[in-house]
C-alpha cells in the first residue's frame, strides 16, 4: 500500500473518532441540567441595641388631662392654609404645621401668619420623599433645608420632625436626634383624608378615635380635609377636649401608671407537697345510674272555671 494513502486513512479514522467523542460529550452536557444562578440573599439589618435616654419617638403622651394636638402636613397652601387659620381663629386654637420645605419658601407670607398666630411650625422634610429609602446624606440635605426655610419664617430653628410616609428606620432616628435634635413625630389618630373620604367620614373617624394624649394627623392641602375642621374641632370640645400644639403636649408628659400585676391562683397541696389531684368526673353513663329515678308529679286537681259573664265581650 502506498505510504500516502496509509496516512490518509488513520487522518480520516482519527477525525472520525474526534467527532464521534465530541458528539458524546455534547450530549452529555445537555443531558446534564446548568445549575441555577447565585441569588442574592437579602440582607435583613439587626434590630438596634437598647440604649437609654430620652423618648425620641412619639405617636401620642400620656397626660392627665383631655389635652390632644391636631396637626397638619403637606402645606403651607396657597388658599386652603389661611382658610384653615382663619377657622382655628375663630376658636381661638392652637395646631402644629409640619410643613414642606419647597412649599415653606413658595409662600413665606403664609409662614409667617403661623407663626404670628401661635401655632408650631416643624419639619416635614424638603419634597417628601421616603426617607426610610435614603441614605443619610440624602436625609440631611431634606431637613436642613426645610429647618433653613423654617428659620427664615419664625426667626427659630424647630425641633419636632415628622417623616413623609412615616417612614424611616430606627437607625435613622436615632442620628437624625444626636446630630440635628430633631423629636420624631408620628400620630395615634388618622382618618386618612388623602384618600379624600368626605369632610363627614374624618370627622366622625377623628372624634371617634381621639384619647387624652393623642397626636391627630391631618393634611392641609386637601378642600375635604379643611372642610372637615370645624365640626371636628366643635365636636371634641363638646367631648371635653382641649387643644395643645405637640410641644405644648410632650411638655405635659407623665410617666404612665404600672400596669397591674396578673394574679394567679395557687393549686392546693397535701402536707407531703403533692399537689392535690381532683377526683375524676363521673361518666355520663355513672351519673345516669346513680341518680335516683325522679317520682312521677301529681298534678294538683283542678279548679272550676269561673263563668263569664253574659253580654260581655272577649279582648
Amino acid at each position: 500500500m502506498p505510504k500516502n494513502l496509509f496516512m490518509s486513512g488513520q487522518r480520516l479514522f482519527l477525525f472520525a473518532l474526534l467527532g464521534l467523542f465530541s458528539s458524546c460529550v455534547a450530549v452529555a452536557q445537555q443531558q446534564q441540567p446548568m445549575p441555577p444562578a447565585a441569588e442574592q440573599p437579602h440582607v435583613i439589618p439587626p434590630p438596634d441595641p437598647p440604649r437609654g435616654g430620652p423618648q425620641i419617638t412619639f405617636n401620642s403622651v400620656y397626660v392627665e388631662e383631655p389635652y390632644v394636638a391636631i396637626t397638619f402636613d403637606d402645606g403651607p397652601h396657597a388658599t386652603l392654609t389661611p382658610k384653615l387659620l382663619d377657622m382655628l381663629a375663630a376658636r381661638k386654637l392652637k395646631a402644629t404645621f409640619f410643613v414642606i420645605g419647597k412649599n415653606a419658601v413658595e409662600y413665606p407670607q403664609i409662614m409667617k401668619r403661623i407663626v404670628q398666630e401661635g401655632h408650631e411650625l416643624a419639619n416635614h422634610s424638603w419634597s417628601h420623599p421616603n426617607l426610610g429609602k435614603m441614605g443619610d446624606d440624602g436625609v440631611r440635605s431634606q431637613l436642613q433645608k426645610t429647618d433653613d426655610a423654617i428659620k427664615a419664617a419664625a426667626g427659630a430653628r424647630t425641633t419636632l420632625f415628622r417623616p413623609p410616609y412615616g417612614s424611616i428606620t430606627p437607625r435613622q432616628k436615632q442620628w437624625i436626634y444626636d446630630s440635628l435634635g430633631y423629636r420624631t413625630i408620628i400620630w395615634d389618630v388618622d382618618p386618612f383624608d388623602w384618600k379624600r373620604p368626605g369632610p363627614g367620614v374624618i370627622r366622625d373617624r377623628i372624634v371617634t378615635q381621639s384619647r387624652p394624649g393623642s397626636i391627630i394627623l391631618l393634611h392641609d392641602i386637601h378642600p375635604g380635609s379643611v372642610e372637615a375642621v370645624p365640626q371636628t374641632l366643635d365636636q371634641l370640645t363638646a367631648k371635653g377636649f382641649k387643644f395643645a400644639t405637640v410641644s405644648e403636649l410632650l411638655a405635659m408628659a407623665k410617666t404612665p401608671p404600672p400596669k397591674p400585676k396578673a394574679t394567679v391562683t395557687p393549686i392546693p397541696h397535701t402536707r407531703t407537697g403533692e399537689p392535690v389531684t381532683p377526683p375524676p368526673s363521673p361518666s355520663p353513663t355513672a351519673r345516669r345510674a346513680t341518680t335516683p329515678a325522679a317520682s312521677p308529679a301529681t298534678a294538683p286537681p283542678s279548679s272550676p272555671r269561673p263563668a263569664e259573664p253574659t253580654g260581655t265581650p272577649r279582648g
